[in-house]
């Protein structure tokens, strides 16, 4: 069985795409703290 889909809020999307500018981590370190997909963070920008 496949699991639900998420939606993120905005403060989700928030944090990521201000960790992301930062530059701190990869996209791949990201994605696996935010628990996403390597190429959602990157649109969260």
């Amino acid at each position: 069985m496949k699991r639900a889909r998420r939606n993120h809020g905005a403060t989700f999307k928030a944090q990521g795409a201000l960790a992301a500018v930062k530059g701190d981590k990869t996209l791949a370190e990201l994605a696996e703290q935010f628990q996403a997909h390597p190429t959602q963070i990157p649109e969260w920008k």
